[in-house]
């Protein structure tokens, strides 16, 4: 009975079952410790400067008169302001999209050719350059001078290869000369040239570095045969002086491929091109006309594309961020695309289904939580560029390819601060980048649940 009693009978209690321990509970103390350093760095780092960010767009530019919602109105009414804002919906729209599909492409079809590693490393190689390093680059590349420019260098190269290249430009004649302006930027003789005589057609004003590598001294041309018109177009020019005007000397170089037309009543008759020595000939039915030297010899060289010019500046920009960026896009859909079931794709291809078919309808569907994840971390990203556009972009177009943050950058430590729209600023940014992270933290939630 007494061991009954001491253990407990039917209806008694039992002794009480011991209480775990909980960390949060019975040692919040010691949690606090531990979270308190992460939260005051928090606060300091984060809280207090977007607080103060908000507090301090509510004033005016001394931050002692209460502006209300003034610097919000003036992002928006501005012109420069409001081309940021613009070019803001550019990059969010374009930059991602294209170093999206750039990514994928390049990984999709690095998985098909045996040099596909060193091919990605390549294509991820400039995102171990600084913006401010690729900045610089680009620079160059899109200097306007095709000798410094690489892209221009590509482009006026390609053109002229596809164009007649430019001919002596800024060439004319002096008013001793047998030549007068003819209109529309081309010469033509003071006199009709008849058969049997010689045609001189003297010019000046030729840089050396424009007359042709292959070019002659010049010489007389030979006797005309029968009816032919025959003649010199050189340049009458004697280094060091000493020539006589209207004298073939023997130092002066022909213009080689410069085109003589003869024209009767305003048509032409016939036309030529001078050789290497400067000597051209015209048949017999240029007797009686006038000599001309069509504006196409003396128009400027093709200089290539103003890249950072006022229309151009930001879709050259975000070439260079896509080349910087098309690299981290490839190595994240690469490691997605790693993890595809290749069954999948066989079983479509067993079905009868091509490769684009199966890239559209299989591959793609499947990395589309990559996708997101790709797209979502460049929209964020491009909302805040700001070196880029402040290296590259002259200062001439810097506001034709003005930025939020590049704006956020001039209004608040520019010569003329306004840290009250400065804030604006950086609030509006704020509110541009918080629905892209919400959206962003609820596909991650939504996968971590599968």
């Amino acid at each position: 009975m007494a061991t009954a009693a001491k253990a407990g009978g039917p209806g008694q209690p039992g002794p009480p079952t011991p209480q775990r321990k909980s960390v949060t509970g019975t040692h919040r103390l010691i949690a606090a410790s531990f979270l308190l350093p992460a939260l005051v760095l928090l606060g300091a780092l984060v809280v207090y400067p977007i607080g103060y960010s908000v507090y301090r767009s509510f004033f005016d530019r001394s931050g002692e008169g209460f502006a209300g919602l003034d610097n919000y109105l003036e992002i928006f009414t501005d012109d420069t302001i409001f081309t940021a804002v613009k070019n803001n919906a550019v990059w969010v729209v374009v930059a991602p999209a294209v170093a999206t599909v750039l990514g994928l492409i390049f990984a999709v079809l690095t998985e098909r050719v045996r040099w596909g590693t060193a091919f990605k490393l390549i294509i991820f190689m400039p995102m171990a350059i600084s913006m401010l390093a690729a900045g610089i680059i680009f620079r160059l590349v899109y200097e306007q001078e095709p000798d410094r420019g690489v892209a221009n260098a590509v482009w006026v190269g390609v053109h002229d290869t596809f164009a007649e290249s430019a001919g002596f430009p800024r060439a004319r004649p002096l008013p001793v000369h047998p030549l007068t302006a003819g209109g529309g930027g081309s010469f033509i003789t003071k006199e009709p040239v008849s058969a049997g005589t010689q045609a001189l057609l003297p010019l000046v004003g030729v840089a050396p570095a424009k007359m042709p590598d292959d070019a002659r001294p010049a010489k007389p041309a030979p006797a005309a045969s029968g009816s032919e018109i025959k003649g010199t177009a050189w340049l009458d020019f004697t280094r060091g002086g000493g020539g006589k005007p209207n004298a073939i000397d023997g130092t002066e170089l022909g213009l080689k491929g410069i085109k003589v037309e003869a024209v009767k009543d305003g048509t032409v008759v016939a036309s030529a091109r001078a050789k290497a020595d400067g000597t051209f000939s015209l048949p017999a039915s240029a007797d009686g006309a006038l000599l001309r030297l069509p504006a196409e010899n003396f128009r400027e060289p093709y200089n290539g594309v103003n890249w950072l010019g006022p229309s151009l500046v930001t879709p050259a920009i975000i070439g260079s961020y896509v080349w910087m960026w098309a690299g981290f896009a490839m190595v994240l859909i690469a490691a997605g695309l790693a993890s595809v079931p290749r069954e999948l794709l066989e079983a479509a291809r067993m079905d009868g289904a091509n490769e684009w078919q199966v890239f559209r309808r299989v591959t793609v569907p499947l990395l589309a939580p990559v996708l997101a994840v790709v797209l979502v971390t460049l929209m964020i990203n491009v909302l805040k560029i700001f070196d880029l556009v402040y290296i590259i972009a002259p200062g001439s177009s810097q506001d034709d390819a003005n930025v939020l943050a590049l704006q956020l950058y001039r209004s608040s430590f520019g010569t003329d601060s306004h840290l009250g729209l400065g804030s604006a600023i950086a609030v509006l940014l704020l509110l541009l980048v918080l629905p892209v992270m919400f959206v962003n933290i609820r596909r991650m939630r939504r996968e971590s649940r599968r």
